[in-house]
């Protein structure tokens, strides 16, 4: 691996990094892309490069991951955990949540609690797939 790929995967790792700790703040392209110290257009381009999916549907995913978590271990309302993961709209929360788990929070909930496993597998088992199929902008259609 040459030098400046080493740099541009710490840089793209720096990114994602800052999605994991503050997926709840409001984070858009170009706040990313100063992280990254790259352009928009680069940022974008190389971190679908670098881990397959673009940082949108990335910080979608990290949000439901989250509230799947807040659905089945608390009794807080959805509205209250659209807010909490950083969605400001009940209706996007619910059809972005739909598009990664494929149900809506209010019957995904309906499941009951987490049953007692080890973490680790409960994290792999719960992890919705970044293969899945969640429209990059309101009313773009999904892949076949």
């Amino acid at each position: 691996m040459s030098r400046a790929s080493e740099d541009s995967n710490r840089r793209m790792l720096r990114a994602r990094d800052a999605m994991d700790r503050s997926y709840a703040e409001p984070l858009d392209v170009p706040a990313l892309a100063r992280i990254a110290h790259v352009s928009e257009a680069h940022f974008i381009r190389t971190f679908k490069t670098t881990f397959g999916e673009t940082p949108n549907r990335y910080l979608q995913r990290r949000r439901v991951e989250r509230a799947m978590f807040l659905l089945r271990s608390t009794d807080r309302t959805v509205t209250d955990i659209c807010m909490a993961v950083g969605l400001s709209s009940l209706g996007t929360f619910s059809r972005v949540f739909a598009d990664v788990v494929g149900e809506p929070p209010s019957v995904y909930r309906r499941r009951g609690p987490l049953a007692p496993v080890p973490s680790c597998f409960g994290m792999r088992w719960l992890r919705p797939g970044s293969n899945t199929a969640v429209s990059e902008k309101p009313g773009a259609a999904s892949p076949p």
